[in-house]
């Protein structure tokens, strides 16, 4: 996964965020609503809304260290990655490696480009 394909996709993925956000502002709502059809149709709208940012989430996780991963743990983020079921792991994995390499901050430091050449 070059740089480029890198930002697209976390770009993609605050796209499905912020639609991640309204699906959990509406299946708040649809707790509160008096049990029926109504509450049913809100509740899975809410979490239509949720699920393609979950599941993004996941496979950006897999698809960076599959690709791009920098450190001395390969195996172990690998096998946690995948074996793990909670998702915690996937999480920790984005804010660790993901976004730092999304930045280009840390071990994901990028050169800077020579604009003299």
């Amino acid at each position: 996964m070059t740089d480029a394909q890198l930002l697209e996709r976390v770009a993609l993925l605050k796209h499905l965020a912020v639609l991640a956000l309204g699906g959990l502002a509406v299946l708040l709502v649809g707790l509160v609503l008096p049990e029926g059809p109504l509450q049913v149709t809100v509740l899975i709208a809410g979490a239509v809304a949720v699920v393609p940012a979950a599941l993004y989430l996941v496979l950006l996780t897999l698809w960076h260290w599959k690709g791009r991963y920098r450190g001395a743990h390969s195996d172990l983020w690998g096998a946690l990655l995948l074996l793990e079921a909670s998702g915690w792991l996937k999480l920790v994995y984005f804010f660790r490696h993901v976004l730092p390499d999304a930045r280009g901050t840390g071990r994901y430091a990028r050169k800077p480009l020579d604009r003299a050449a």
